[in-house]
């Protein structure tokens, strides 16, 4: 039996303006963004449709104004949406009395923003343990899990420091540890890494993937950035005036754009470096298994480069990391992708 999403966002809309509710309820079918916008109204989010899986990370992007924030903050109920349905654990989070609401948000939700929003008067261990002060929580009990997650982010040591004797990197480790005191199921970052140099991003990017490994928390990641989608992401929704454009994997996504707007994201994208050799695995009912040696399920074609360049069978065995055998990937297919087909 399949699990149920933890998210799940039907035919969702949020529309900014005068009377929302009545203008989306007599609005006629096939309203583009534009269009609405001429009428006197935004739609932050247009009729979106969307699940979220337990474990998954899921990296919602598009250019600024597109939506994506508009619409993880719908999913915390900090926007009401003006359609459509939205369920967290199975809940309506729309029928939630405040209190109920509240409660959800602090037991379930962790949230970490661009902007770091750190108590300057406080010290990276009380900063930490703030949320689980606003809890009622013990000093000693809140103190004790605050250590926990300062050692997890690579912190200790750190923890009696001011937000301002730290760098910028180090003062988003904050932020995520404060938001993982809480023990969240489900985890909501928007953007969290933009206001980071080059080089420190790419560390929070390999700090945050390492953490996933360990916590394997439900995540919904905002940002912009294509590359760092690509790194992140189970799976990627790109947006465009509201509306989800495609959400897919990022092999598919780069494989098989959806629209033109999704093409143009992919196209400066080196398709070798996103696409694995299990998305292009072909398991033929009764076929045999190829001879020779196998090539591994999670590698990229640009990691199997000089092997597919050398080798002189057509196809190839496609094993998992527990050696069970996906199907064939056919060499042409995969020298296409990795040099360019003619």
């Amino acid at each position: 039996m399949t699990e149920a999403p933890v998210i799940t966002c039907e035919n969702v809309w949020k529309i900014f303006g005068d009377n929302p509710e009545k203008y989306l309820q007599n609005m006629p079918a096939g309203r583009s963004f534009d269009d609405i916008r001429a009428d006197g109204y935004i739609a932050g989010v247009k009729d979106v449709s969307i699940e979220v899986n337990r474990g998954e990370m899921l990296v919602i992007m598009g250019l600024s104004g597109s939506g994506k924030s508009t619409l993880v903050r719908c999913f915390s109920r900090l926007h009401d949406i003006t359609g459509g349905k939205i369920t967290v654990e199975g809940q309506d989070i729309m029928s939630l009395p405040e209190k109920e609401l509240i409660d959800l948000r602090r037991n379930k939700m962790g949230m970490v923003f661009q902007s770091f929003g750190l108590l300057p008067h406080r010290t990276v261990l009380e900063n930490v343990a703030f949320p689980l002060e606003m809890r009622g929580q013990d000093k000693h009990t809140r103190r004790e899990r605050a250590m926990e997650v300062v050692k997890l982010v690579g912190l200790d040591g750190r923890e009696d420091y001011f937000p301002r004797e730290l760098s910028g990197g180090q003062q988003q480790r904050v932020g995520i540890a404060r938001s993982l005191a809480i023990e969240p199921d489900i985890w909501f970052l928007d953007e969290p890494f933009s206001a980071l140099d080059p080089l420190i991003r790419r560390e929070m990017q390999d700090e945050f993937l390492r953490l996933q490994e360990l916590l394997n928390k439900t995540i919904v990641f905002i940002t912009h950035d294509f590359d760092e989608a690509l790194r992140l992401a189970d799976r990627i929704a790109i947006m465009k005036d509201g509306a989800v454009e495609q959400c897919d994997t990022p092999d598919q996504i780069v494989l098989n754009p959806a629209t033109e707007y999704v093409a143009k994201f992919t196209e400066e994208i080196e398709k070798s470096r996103v696409v694995h050799a299990r998305v292009l695995a072909n398991l033929v009912d009764g076929a045999k298994r190829p001879e020779g040696e196998a090539v591994r399920a999670g590698a990229t074609i640009q990691n199997l480069a000089r092997q597919l360049i050398n080798e002189t069978r057509e196809e190839l065995p496609v094993v998992t990391s527990k050696g069970e055998y996906l199907g064939v990937l056919k060499r042409q297919e995969a020298l296409d992708i990795l040099l360019g087909a003619d």
